[in-house]
């Protein structure tokens, strides 16, 4: 089932729920890369302040699309209690300093792009192109609230019903357009077009929030 046409379409439909929030003069923390073009999208119809935040999941050894963990930045690396079980201890501790180097590396590019916002104290709306099991982005709130932001709101297209019920308790509001019962399994299933955003439209886009901030 088509809900979205494209990431800007899931942009302006997500954009008319948030006005409310938009009263708070958040700051805009859009998960790379999907994230960004409907967090570009958002603060520029609201004329917020756009940052991004690096949250990247552990997929499991066997099955690396299958979501076992996630680590953000600024942030403790969480894990699924079951599955951490299961895995040999050495391997997980290298794959978390792989990922926390992935995440290094990819601020340092965006960092010469978009000055990081600082948090604290502020409102913040944590925005990507959808959620499945929503370990990145129970990372990424984690990340946030380890900087002291004063409200967090996580803002999502579409979000499995269970997946939003664990949100819920985490942050301060989640706000969806869908909120399926029954989940397709990817979030890709839910849009007409649904391609891979690379880093270098990634900072193309965020060259042009600045421009026009």
């Amino acid at each position: 089932m088509m809900r979205f046409t494209d990431r800007l379409d899931a942009a302006r439909q997500l954009s008319k729920k948030l006005e409310a929030v938009s009263r708070e003069k958040p700051v805009v923390l859009a998960l790379p890369r999907g994230g960004v073009p409907l967090g570009l999208e958002i603060a520029r119809t609201y004329q917020l302040p756009l940052d991004v935040i690096l949250s990247k999941k552990i997929g499991h050894p066997l099955y690396p699309e299958f979501a076992i963990g996630a680590l953000a930045e600024d942030g403790d690396p969480l894990v699924n209690s079951y599955q951490k079980k299961n895995l040999d201890e050495e391997w997980l501790t290298h794959e978390i300093e792989s990922i926390r180097q992935q995440i290094a590396d990819r601020r340092g590019m965006y960092d010469k792009v978009l000055k990081k916002q600082d948090l604290r104290n502020r409102s913040v709306i944590l925005i990507d192109d959808g959620i499945a099991t929503g370990m990145t982005m129970k990372a990424a709130i984690e990340s946030v609230r380890k900087q002291e932001a004063a409200t967090v709101t996580v803002a999502v297209p579409v979000i499995p019903k269970d997946t939003y019920h664990e949100l819920v308790k985490l942050a301060d509001r989640v706000i969806a357009v869908d909120v399926p019962e029954v989940f397709l399994g990817a979030v890709g299933a839910y849009y007409g077009k649904f391609n891979q955003v690379s880093d270098r439209e990634v900072i193309r886009m965020l060259k042009s929030s600045t421009q026009k901030s």
